[in-house]
């Protein structure tokens, strides 16, 4: 049964894509046998030599073996993956292929749009403001953004913690369609937002958790509003440069449709047809500081240890960011732009045509890089969280990533 553009689109970005599956997309993906293990520069390099080395050659042909069963199982076209394990080894490989029409293979040094990721480097962005004193967490949005409803109730910490119990604007239905019908085009913040404004609130702030863009737009503006820049530019000044996180960026205003090379094509079946198409070059404009950036594995292995212990963050700050709340789904805690997920912290994305995981184990300074080239759910799961779970069921059983199934938001995400 294929699921619909619009409930497709009120799928959680970070926990999931969707309920059902088009079995036709799983058909229409065609998958290679191609691995490889690929240098990677600097630390990573240095961390990680190529070849058997890494965790030994049984857990290596263990993981080797889940992934390729993944993407068979799943259709999924290419995925890179990278597991660093302190004291152990490590795991870099890249399988399938990046264009289904050259049958160009994947590789781990591709960049990639990283969806929802997007949300920890801007609360990143917007925590550094809390450590400046220039806000407060519990400041309501009403003092920076006009119009929200119930703006005065509805809290920063609200926001990041996605418990402000604003309707999601990706689950308009005029928004899927204005979104679907021409997917080049470029959508304001305000415009966004305008579409779930319309809507009542799904509840009191701070009830219930519900994953929703819209609180990250929000504090996007928030960010603007206290800084006088740009959110790109925030970020990039204050997070990516510190970060030294030179592969990653903020594509915005006139630089909306910037991808650099190289990088994989990306196939969605979010469609008004429901048909599998190829979105590499689809406008993230609608996702803004909610899910527009663009990152590499070499990045996001260093970003993953950076967010989770609060390298950029006062220790206070990052204790408040940490302090997790239950979603109503097992296993899962949601802090601020921050989630915990069987002690492995961070946060996965998915935009269409691309998903990633990136997330750190705090107990044995393990990282866990997950990229591929397609959003198309299986048996109701995003692609990313089945490899996750199967590389993490293997290295560390008594931690395994698992995201469950949302009801709430959107997979444009």
């Amino acid at each position: 049964m294929r699921r619909t553009p619009s409930r497709r689109l009120m799928a959680a970005a970070l926990l999931a894509a969707s309920v059902l599956t088009s079995t036709a997309a799983a058909s229409a993906v065609t998958t290679a046998t191609h691995t490889s293990a690929v240098h990677l520069r600097g630390a990573d390099r240095d961390d990680c030599p190529a070849g058997p080395g890494g965790l030994g050659r049984t857990t290596t042909a263990r993981l080797d073996k889940a992934v390729a069963d993944v993407r068979r199982q799943a259709g999924i076209p290419g995925v890179a993956v990278g597991l660093w394990m302190p004291g152990k080894g490590c795991y870099i490989r890249a399988t399938g292929v990046a264009d289904k029409a050259t049958r160009q293979p994947m590789r781990t040094d591709f960049y990639s749009r990283i969806g929802s990721e997007t949300k920890t480097f801007t609360v990143t962005a917007l925590l550094q403001l809390v450590d400046d004193g220039r806000i407060r967490l519990d400041d309501p949005i009403a003092r920076y953004v006009h119009g929200v409803p119930n703006g005065r109730r509805i809290t920063l910490r609200h926001l990041a913690e996605m418990r402000s119990g604003l309707f999601p604007y990706s689950s308009d239905p005029g928004f899927v369609h204005d979104l679907l019908s021409d997917p080049t085009r470029s959508f304001t913040p305000p415009e966004l937002l305008a579409y779930g404004f319309k809507h009542r609130n799904t509840s009191a702030p701070g009830e219930v958790f519900v994953y929703n863009n819209s609180n990250l737009v929000l504090l996007g503006l928030v960010i603007e509003k206290v800084t006088g820049h740009h959110v790109a530019d925030v970020i990039d000044r204050r997070v990516l440069r510190p970060a030294h996180l030179d592969h990653t960026l903020f594509p915005d205003g006139p630089n909306v449709r910037e991808f650099p090379e190289p990088h994989a094509h990306g196939y969605t079946n979010q469609t008004l047809s429901g048909e599998v198409v190829d979105s590499t070059d689809w406008n993230p404009s609608w996702a803004w500081s909610a899910g527009a950036m663009i990152s590499n594995m070499h990045d996001l292995h260093r970003w993953a240890k950076i967010v989770a212990t609060g390298t950029l963050l006062s220790p206070e700050t990052q204790k408040q960011r940490l302090k997790t709340l239950p979603t109503g789904f097992p296993g899962l805690g949601y802090g601020l732009g921050i989630f915990d997920s069987g002690g492995w912290i961070g946060h996965n994305g998915s935009i269409p045509g691309y998903e990633s995981v990136t997330v750190y184990l705090p107990s044995q300074q393990a990282t866990l890089v997950v990229i591929l080239n397609t959003d198309i759910t299986y048996g109701g799961q995003e692609p990313s969280s089945l490899v996750a779970r199967a590389v993490t069921e293997i290295v560390t059983p008594d931690h395994v990533y698992d995201r469950p199934v949302p009801t709430g938001e959107q997979s444009l995400r």
